[in-house]
């Protein structure tokens, strides 16, 4: 199959490796302010891989231009931070073909939807085949240019929804080769509010930003940094998500439980458990607070879960604590510049039961 990726990160790069060493045809494109990764890959021909997958994988394109890097694809990965969605949508605008398949991958509270608008894409447009999954499949870090530490592929507990929600199953056919543990959701909601990363990242970082600040990050952000009191923020938050699950019927695995089927922990509980996760050993903290696990985190996903829970009556105090507090340290309103919220993507109009056939 031909299949492009759309991000050259640590998961758009890891995507990249392992559909190349599947025997796929990989083209990787990312914007010309991004040139390090994508001219090394070119340079040496494909991407190095170690740790849970490994071996090198060749890569048949990497650059910057997106005519030729989507040319012929009948999958596209779109592969990055939230903020990276709407971009790489207005990238492809007016250049997708009928029949294509497009996964973002994670979703990233509407990652699908908000790619679909940038594209050009009526909501109900299913001339191109769209997809969203909740997470990325791998714990993975760039160590260098053209090279990834993967430090778990999921062995289970990843969800994949189409928008619309007929094509699903085909989808998940259609990449079954390289990912068949990904799993079925019941509609796009499902996979936006069951992203851990909202709940988990926020919290730790906040609760450690002294020591952020202090060393440049220069400590172990699971292992060291999630005491047993962190942990009980991280529940908190966790709490609150599957509140608005309920609301909308739509059900909210745990943290500690998505991370037992996915392979990352090893307990089902808020403390120890992330501090042995197999799925975390050897993770550093960021070296910053401006980081994506704030920027993104905070001002993406929780709060797009702070509007959402608002719209439909369920109450929120821990994740908009984290919202203000955030913002105060980071000297921004999250809440204000309202990155991807309800009103954003079109649904804020919708009643707790429109919102759950999504």
């Amino acid at each position: 199959m031909k299949i492009t990726v759309l991000g050259a990160g640590a998961g758009g790069t890891t995507v990249a490796f392992d559909c190349a060493a599947h025997g796929h045809e990989v083209r990787l494109f990312d914007f010309p302010q991004f040139p390090e990764n994508i001219a090394t890959v070119a340079e040496q021909g494909g991407i190095h891989a170690e740790g849970d997958i490994e071996g090198f994988a060749p890569i048949i394109y990497s650059g910057h231009d997106i005519d030729e890097a989507i040319e012929g694809a009948e999958l596209i990965w779109v592969v990055g931070p939230a903020f990276s969605t709407e971009p790489f949508g207005k990238a492809v605008n007016g250049k997708l073909r009928k029949g294509q398949t497009v996964i973002v991958s994670p979703g990233s509270c509407g990652g699908a939807l908000a790619f679909k608008k940038a594209a050009g894409l009526a909501v109900d447009d299913d001339s191109i085949r769209l997809a969203e999954t909740h997470t990325l499949h791998y714990a993975v870090r760039l160590i260098q240019p053209g090279r990834v530490r993967v430090f778990l592929k999921l062995k289970a507990g990843n969800l994949l929804a189409a928008l619309p929600g007929r094509h699903t199953d085909e989808i998940l056919q259609m990449i079954a080769d390289v990912y068949p543990s990904m799993e079925p959701a019941k509609s796009v909601l499902q996979t936006r509010l069951q992203k851990a990363n909202p709940v988990i990242h926020p919290a730790v970082s906040l609760a450690n930003a002294a020591r952020i600040e202090g060393t440049g990050g220069d400590f172990l952000f699971y292992e060291e940094g999630v005491t047993d009191s962190v942990g009980r923020l991280i529940e908190a938050v966790d709490n609150e998500r599957i509140a608005i699950g309920e609301k909308l019927g739509i059900e909210v695995v745990s943290d500690p439980e998505m991370g037992m089927r996915q392979g990352y922990m090893l307990a089902e509980n808020y403390g120890p458990a992330y501090r042995e996760a197999p799925g975390f050993l050897g993770i550093g903290a960021q070296p910053q607070l401006d980081h994506r696990y704030l920027n993104e985190d905070v001002g993406y996903g929780l709060v797009f879960m702070s509007r959402l829970a608002r719209q439909i009556g369920v109450e929120t105090p821990t994740i908009d604590a984290i919202i203000q507090f955030a913002s105060v340290l980071m000297n921004r309103d999250y809440a204000s510049e309202a990155r991807r919220t309800p009103e954003t993507l079109g649904i804020a109009h919708l009643s707790a039961s429109e919102l759950a056939i999504l």
